[in-house]
């Protein structure tokens, strides 16, 4: 959420390993107080992720035959398819110029605010206290405290988890208030394993947020795709997005929705709640404002996405909020082919015409995905799509038709 100089930053990550092994550091603009720090509800985000994901719509072709009419119905839409240990057993100060700021457990997180005058000293202290330090995370580190940053560490309190009973681990969120818009995502990099997955979820009054420092483009949108597609649309969007990343570089960010919390043409997922978007930080939402299942039109959400690596994104990804309210979504559209059996005119240029859309079906989402056409067409075909009616007749059967 970012309003103004305020922001609410609601974090939830994937990790490998054991909870025990699994800690995050985050630079800060200031020294959070207990009051600024909250373990959040994954369900809010994963319902939030449902509502701005690229939506399939399905239209079936109307009876040819029947009295010309716009009988194309849109059926509805589908997702694609989302530890510290006690103070006391930390190493002792050994002038390593690193001062521990605040420390708190909130819900099963064990959180420390630390600051720090060299990284060399805050890498040692880091590893001194157990904490596995990637090599690199000197020079990275060392930006930050540039920029007289703090750092947030958060481990999980093993004890606190169990006792609580949560199997994932929640969501952190941090409210605070600076002109900086960014999310630091260097020093993830220093620890990753290939490229990083990103998703951007901002909640803003004004409009659209966008990359300042690198370049956002939209994702392909409105694209007739075939039927099959529905049987698994989402490895249909993983693919896309794998598709548009390569053609791209991986040097971009992409835009992939952006809508005020009202509603949706179509909604893959009903908007969000006014005490779920309070929730995430939308403080100027009243609870309780709106019926279930409406939105807030004063809230405006955009969906960017990105996958990186060192190499693609060397700086921080830095944001701006804007005045642009226009609305975007990822929409992929199937035909469904009209399939009765009654003969008339109508019916015979209908069926001649269904070869040419089922080849630009193929073709849209060869382009889109990079499969190979001859795959799609195979796959259109075991489902019945490909050839046209009269190219599954018997030779002899279209010798005396009548």
């Amino acid at each position: 959420m970012r309003d103004g100089d305020r922001t609410v930053m609601t974090l939830s990550n994937d990790y490998q390993g054991e909870p025990k092994q699994f800690a995050m550091v985050i630079p800060v603009p200031t020294v959070l107080q207990k009051g600024q720090i909250h373990v959040g509800d994954g369900a809010i985000i994963e319902h939030l992720d449902a509502f701005t994901a690229p939506r399939l719509v399905e239209y079936f072709d109307p009876p040819p035959c029947a009295v010309a009419q716009d009988a194309t119905r849109e059926v509805g839409a589908l997702k694609s398819a989302r530890a510290r240990p006690s103070v006391t057993q930390f190493a002792e100060s050994i002038s390593l110029g690193v001062t521990i700021e605040a420390s708190y457990t909130i819900g099963e997180y064990d959180i420390l605010i630390l600051s720090a005058t060299e990284s060399a000293g805050l890498e040692r202290w880091l590893t001194a206290n157990h904490y596995n330090v990637p090599q690199g995370a000197s020079r990275v580190l060392n930006i930050y405290i540039k920029q007289n940053l703090k750092f947030f560490v958060a481990k999980v309190n093993l004890k606190e988890q169990q006792k609580l009973g949560f199997q994932k681990l929640r969501p952190i969120q941090i409210a605070y208030e600076s002109p900086r818009f960014m999310l630091p995502i260097r020093l993830g990099m220093v620890n990753a394993d290939g490229a990083q997955e990103l998703f951007v979820y901002a909640l803003t009054r004004t409009g659209r947020v966008e990359p300042v420092n690198y370049r956002s483009v939209k994702l392909p949108t409105d694209h007739d795709v075939p039927e099959y597609v529905k049987t698994d649309f989402a490895r249909f969007c993983r693919a896309l997005f794998t598709e548009q990343v390569r053609k791209e570089h991986m040097g971009v960010v992409f835009t992939e929705y952006m809508w005020n919390m009202s509603g949706c043409d179509p909604c893959a997922a009903a908007p969000l709640s006014a005490d779920e978007l309070r929730k995430l930080g939308v403080w100027w939402v009243a609870d309780g404002s709106r019926r279930a299942g409406s939105g807030d039109p004063s809230v405006f959400v955009t969906r960017l996405h990105a996958r990186y690596d060192k190499a693609s994104f060397p700086e921080d990804l830095a944001l701006q909020a804007t005045s642009d309210q226009t609305h975007f979504q990822g929409r992929y559209v199937i035909h469904h082919p009209y399939k009765g059996d009654e003969e008339c005119e109508q019916l015979v240029a209908y069926r001649a015409q269904l070869r040419e859309r089922r080849r630009r079906e193929a073709e849209n989402l060869a382009t889109l995905t990079g499969w190979h056409l001859d795959e799609i067409r195979t796959a259109m075909a075991v489902d019945g799509e490909w050839s046209a009616p009269e190219d599954r007749m018997k030779w002899w059967d279209r010798l005396w038709k009548d």
